[in-house]
């Protein structure tokens, strides 16, 4: 692997590259994010390329074949796509790869069976832009995941991989802020601060060391952006820490990646290497006479460790503990040095605001939150997976366009935002637009990007109690909100769902969530009411019916329901009766049946088998 010693080499590169493209060539991509690889994706990439040797075919003469990362739609993986018509298939299984080749690699034809279909419409559709799912994004963080090998940095450069650090450092350092500045990109890490704020807050700081460092330690529960981006396009977040460093004078970079994240691990390390190797990291970058380098520090997968000041205690080797905010970690951060922290996502759009401009990226997105933002749309959906849209879009525009609405055609009743921290939001508020001030004003937050779905058999004071119960485990400890108030808090949640709610229990839990939001001593704290105050701002009447009623609505407290068959529908079918963990139910065959109520456990296994929908929740 050569080594680029300046931007009229790496030019020189990348038109090389370009001329050894063949547009005709069918080119077959495989997804090898961590959601397909479990599904099987590499079971059918070796088929692939035993049907190709089989055939009398070879890779790169007759067929292309690349294995990319994340393509976002992870519940139907593995996915395949076939170019140049981008023809998009979906679970595809090893014994599929013959006819898969067959008819549309030599033929041109599709494999109707394979192809998407419109869980409403019923319509088939093959080509990949086509599809709801991917036809209403719009992708800039995303923008090379599923085109490009994420371990061939040849193919990050063919995709203008490092033209814009190339173009950085024939720049003033403070003319990158400055562009950070105008192009409105905010942190994507949760905080949505101003990017170029806190790098010139960072640069003015007199100091002979500083450092850039970038969180990839995701913790919110169902979330996975950060983790796709470093799997599937790890070059983009070296270059926007490499232009980051050179930007604010830092000449060492950490990238913290969370444990758990083996695949994001490997391929980051891959990409180091590879970049290495051919010169955008270590001595002399591209003759400019910039030193930077990166390396990779591996968390214990502590939630807490998200929070900026733990997570560089913890990259010093410390217990992962926050400290007091006066504290600023532009000044005194890592090894309290000058130190900018932004989460992945934010650095892998540096080098295209860079490269495109400032106003180019300005132009997508509100007033106050600029550019698009990845999520991962989970939940009660129709479609779940990995999402780009332009800030501002509305939540009823990404629930019905994008995820395709509620499963089941049950009703919508709301989104929970920002991770666990976050709060719900009702259909009621499904105009409102997704941007950080938005979802603030709504009572929740961006967060890192989960958005959790909800239908009308979601209980929301069970929903508080999960989050709050989550949080209570992943807490330091360190501040006594935290410590105290989050367990407390979880105490009441949960006697209100077990039926042993108290009418003074809602004021109790408003003076504890104005304890945390005040007293906390990090972000973790501050925020971790929002569960319970936007639950009780919109869904009070189900408090209200667990408390006095004792009563709950959606069916899900098993403390406050009881099954009952329906004898004007049951057909005494007996599925139930068979089904039943605790042969609680009884009755002959064609005749109405019958449910204990003193044995039964309440699981729900006789209304879920029940073909008749007989049984109801009283």
């Amino acid at each position: 692997m050569a080594t680029i010693l300046s931007h009229s080499q790496l030019e020189q590169h990348q038109e090389k590259l370009k001329a050894s493209i063949k547009p005709d060539l069918p080119t077959v991509l495989i997804c090898f994010g961590t959601g397909c690889l479990a599904n099987g994706a590499r079971e059918v990439a070796e088929s692939f390329k035993k049907e190709i040797e089989a055939q009398g075919l070879s890779i790169d003469v007759n067929i292309g074949f690349k294995t990319t990362g994340c393509h976002g739609y992870c519940e139907n993986g593995p996915l395949v796509v076939v170019r140049p018509r981008d023809i998009l298939y979906l679970r595809v299984k090893a014994k599929d790869v013959p006819e898969i080749i067959e008819k549309t690699i030599k033929k041109g034809a599709v494999v109707d069976r394979l192809i998407y279909k419109d869980v409403n419409t019923k319509e088939a559709i093959a080509q990949y832009h086509s599809i709801p799912f991917y036809k209403h994004q719009l992708r800039i963080a995303l923008r090379n995941i599923g085109s490009i090998d994420p371990v061939s940095i040849d193919d990050y450069i063919l995709r203008d991989g490092y033209s814009a650090l190339a173009r950085a450092l024939t720049m003033e350092p403070e003319a990158i802020i400055t562009e950070i500045e105008k192009s409105g990109l905010r942190g994507r890490g949760g905080g949505g601060f101003p990017t170029g704020k806190k790098w010139r807050s960072c640069r003015a700081v007199d100091s002979d060391v500083r450092y850039v460092i970038c969180n990839g330690d995701e913790g919110d529960p169902g979330a996975f952006m950060d983790r796709s981006i470093m799997e599937g396009d790890p070059h983009s977040v070296l270059e926007g820490m490499i232009i980051g460093g050179f930007a604010v004078g830092a000449r060492q970079g950490y990238i913290y990646v969370r444990d758990e994240y083996p695949l994001a691990v490997k391929n980051l390390q891959a990409a180091i290497a590879a970049a290495r190797g051919m010169g955008f990291l270590g001595k002399n970058i591209l003759g400019s006479g910039f030193d930077f380098d990166i390396r990779i520090s591996r968390g214990g997968g502590a939630f807490v460790c998200g929070e900026s000041s733990a997570l560089m205690r913890s990259l010093e080797g410390k217990v992962g503990e926050p400290r007091a905010k006066y504290i600023r970690s532009v000044e005194k951060g890592l090894y309290d040095r000058p130190s900018v922290l932004n989460n992945v996502e934010t650095w892998n759009n540096v080098p295209v605001i860079v490269l495109k401009g400032a106003a180019w990226y300005a132009g997508f997105g509100t007033k106050g939150s600029k550019g698009t933002k990845v999520f991962s749309l989970v939940g009660k959906v129709n479609n779940t997976g990995l999402v780009e849209v332009p800030m501002g879009i509305t939540i009823r525009d990404l629930v019905e366009k994008i995820g395709g609405g509620v499963l089941g055609g049950k009703a919508f009743k709301a989104v929970q935002t920002g991770g666990p921290s976050g709060g719900c939001i009702p259909r009621e508020l499904a105009s409102l637009p997704i941007d950080f001030d938005s979802l603030t004003d709504a009572g929740s937050m961006m967060g890192s990007g989960g958005i959790i779905v909800m239908d009308e058999n979601t209980c929301m004071v069970d929903v508080a109690r999960y989050f709050v119960s989550f949080l209570v485990e992943e807490s330091c400890g360190k501040c006594t909100p935290c410590r105290d108030g989050l367990p407390r808090m979880l105490e009441i949640l949960t006697a209100i769902t077990e039926g042993k709610g108290k009418k003074e229990d809602v004021r109790k839990l408003q003076e504890l969530c104005d304890v945390l939001t005040y007293g906390a001593l990090c972000g973790l704290g501050t925020s971790a009411a929002n569960p319970v105050l936007s639950t009780l701002r919109y869904f009070m009447d189900e408090y209200i019916a667990h408390i006095r009623d004792k009563r709950c609505p959606a069916g899900v407290c098993k403390a406050l329901i009881t099954y009952r068959i329906d004898p004007e529908v049951c057909t005494g079918c007996t599925l139930c009766a068979k089904k039943c963990p605790q042969e609680c139910i009884s009755g002959e065959t064609k005749k109405v049946h019958v449910i204990d109520e003193s044995r039964c456990i309440r699981c729900g296994v006789c209304k879920d088998v029940c073909n008749f929908n007989a049984v109801m929740i009283e």
